[in-house]
């Protein structure tokens, strides 16, 4: 009697453990497809932004990049980005809210340690992040996107006080994606990985793949067959 209750413990534990693992997988399987609605984000981005939404010849302008990939950690997975020479953030990091079913961008503004956290949805091909500013109560907004047929990024940030209607323009930034001519309209490869623009190549087996970014080369590195078999997979629909 004890060894039959022993097993039916075992039997039940390891049902639970099964079912316990299972859920982050769908979750992840839920990031990664809205997170692929900003799949024209990723790759590198020559970059020149202004404070004024037709600025001048006489108008200040600076060039900054911008460095977009994945990031993929057991079962978890969410967008980067990396701004070098800019006013807006130094770096940040997207990931998709399952509850909230809204978008989080967490970053570090360009030259502060402190970060500061957006919340956006995704509406007629914009990413729009909005934050309240503890100290001043300002509404910060952020909006983001891509033009022709991802070649081109954009982004503008603005504010408005708590009660006001009336944005005011902190920068514009837009610029071409690094490598890309306007005039490209070639069928590119497909990230076996993400199921982006593939622009480096992996190899397993004998056989080469493309990657659309380093967090995608990692990832399949660490598990070749799991991105592989995911990939065939989805050719076969």
């Amino acid at each position: 009697m004890k060894r039959l209750l022993a097993l039916g413990l075992i039997i039940g534990l390891a049902g639970l453990a099964t079912t316990t693992l299972a859920a982050p997988s769908s979750d992840l399987k839920t990031k990664k497809e809205k997170l692929r609605e900003l799949q024209e984000f990723i790759g590198q981005w020559n970059l020149n932004g202004s404070t004024k939404l037709r600025p001048g010849p006489r108008d200040k302008f600076w060039s900054e990049t911008a460095d977009w990939g994945w990031k993929f950690k057991g079962d978890d997975c969410w967008l980067t980005v990396k701004f070098k020479g800019g006013k807006f953030l130094s770096n940040g990091e997207v990931h998709w809210l399952i509850k909230e079913k809204k978008y989080e961008l967490t970053g570090t503004p360009a030259g502060s340690k402190e970060k500061v956290t957006f919340k956006g949805t995704l509406k007629d091909d914009k990413l729009i992040f909005e934050r309240t500013d503890p100290k001043s109560k300002e509404i910060q907004r952020v909006r983001m996107n891509t033009a022709a047929d991802g070649i081109r990024f954009v982004y503008l940030v603005d504010r408005k006080t708590q009660t006001g209607t009336i944005w005011k323009l902190e920068y514009m930034v837009s610029g071409n994606k690094k490598g890309e001519s306007l005039a490209q309209k070639e069928k590119k490869p497909e990230c076996v990985v993400s199921g982006g623009v593939g622009t480096s190549t992996v190899t397993h087996n004998g056989e080469t793949y493309y990657v659309c970014c380093s967090g995608c080369a990692e990832a399949f590195k660490e598990n070749p067959k799991k991105y592989i078999d995911e990939f065939k997979k989805n050719k076969k629909k």
